[in-house]
């Protein structure tokens, strides 16, 4: 059994995003039952035999903490996926998982438009959860785990953007406030499933807060007559209603810029959002992009609240070339700058799979990256 603590769980020096890229067997299987072929008791099996050997591997690799590597979803916000009322939004996140042609090495995100109305879905009826698939998720892990087991979920700022409340009035006649606060519940509800079998850290994805950093969403948000400061204030009051009141689970929010199939979708530096969100978000850690110049310098840090930890993503997890350790070093060191070491934390910059494609690099090179990510980690802070 695992030493780690719920409350080290907090200052865990080392971190992961979640999702792992998927064995080429796992992906072929997935995407010929998504097309309508195969057999779903077949494919849980094969789901079960790949995840208990990624835990495998995770262990030796000296992890504190392990994923499922989101094996069992297409994407990584099915966490929200079995939800009555939400079935225009699986089905256009389903059309957006499917497997599609390898693109050449971190770019703009060219398969999709995402800031048009076409990723936006309205709601058939008002929300309430059918089945917990995390919890299952979680369940089969933590059998096959001897570390903690870390869960994700999608965060409601999220599904608060692809949601068409203008096409939904009929449902939600309070528009987006009424909706997210159905959000809200569902995700407790959730949480509190989880919490009770026993986990004790839960990764929430925020990718919609770089939408405030990134000048084409906001005039996106403009154009649709939505204010992106209140659009703000909403999402960071819907996260902390959240994970408000489980005083056993650590939470960490991940804020992401795009990441799927090695691409992205937003650009921009924490600055003009740093102070409202590092002062109100109620999370633990803050788990932040910085691999690239898309995310900005390490300014901004100067907002993080005493008692919260920063995992800086430093580590790309977009192509195979393998960063230095020294220049991890060195780039902690300029972190630090701004926010006290003992206050900081090393991670990937993003999962290696956000869908069932998976990144745009080998399984070898990911496993390179975790070695690279324990080294350095040791290197700054001894026992991790």
């Amino acid at each position: 059994m695992s030493v780690t603590t719920p409350a080290s769980l907090d200052q865990l020096r080392v971190d992961i995003v979640g999702s792992f890229l998927r064995p080429a067997t796992l992906k072929r299987a997935a995407a010929d039952f998504a097309a309508g072929a195969g057999d779903a008791a077949a494919l849980h099996r094969l789901e079960d035999a790949a995840i208990a050997a990624l835990i495998a591997q995770e262990e030796p690799h000296g992890l504190p903490i392990v994923s499922d590597g989101e094996f069992r979803r297409r994407q990584f916000m099915e966490s929200f996926a079995e939800v009555a009322g939400m079935e225009p939004w699986y089905a256009a996140l389903r059309r957006s998982a499917a497997v599609k042609a390898p693109v050449a090495g971190a770019q703009p995100a060219v398969l999709e438009q995402e800031h048009g109305n076409e990723v936006r879905a309205p709601v058939t009826r008002r929300l309430e959860l059918l089945r917990s698939a995390p919890l299952e998720e979680y369940r089969f892990a933590a059998g096959v785990a001897t570390r903690p087991v870390t869960v994700t979920l999608i965060g409601p700022d999220r599904i608060g953007q692809r949601y068409a409340y203008e096409q939904s009035l009929d449902v939600y006649p309070g528009g987006l406030d009424e909706f997210l606060g159905d959000v809200v519940r569902v995700e407790r509800e959730i949480v509190a499933g989880i919490g009770a079998a026993g986990c004790r850290y839960v990764h929430v994805d925020g990718p919609g807060y770089t939408a405030y950093v990134d000048n084409d969403t906001l005039a996106a948000m403009r154009a649709r007559g939505e204010d992106p400061a209140r659009n703000l204030e909403r999402s960071i009051a819907a996260d902390n209603a959240v994970v408000r009141g489980f005083p056993g689970i650590t939470f960490g929010i991940h804020l992401c810029r795009g990441n799927s199939r090695s691409q992205w979708h937003r650009r921009g530096s924490y600055e003009a959002i740093a102070e409202t969100l590092f002062g109100s978000l109620e999370h633990q850690r803050f788990l932040l992009e910085y691999d690239d110049e898309r995310s900005g310098g390490f300014e901004p840090l100067r907002f993080v609240p005493k008692g919260k930890i920063v995992v800086l993503g430093l580590i790309t997890t977009k192509r195979g070339a393998l960063e230095s350790s020294d220049e991890l070093l060195r780039r902690i060191d300029a972190a630090a700058k701004y926010v006290p070491l003992d206050q900081l934390a090393l991670s990937p910059q993003c999962g290696f799979a956000s869908g069932l494609a998976g990144n745009q690099l080998s399984e070898d090179e990911q496993w390179r990256k975790i070695d690279l990510l324990m080294e350095t980690a040791r290197r700054v802070w001894g026992e991790v």
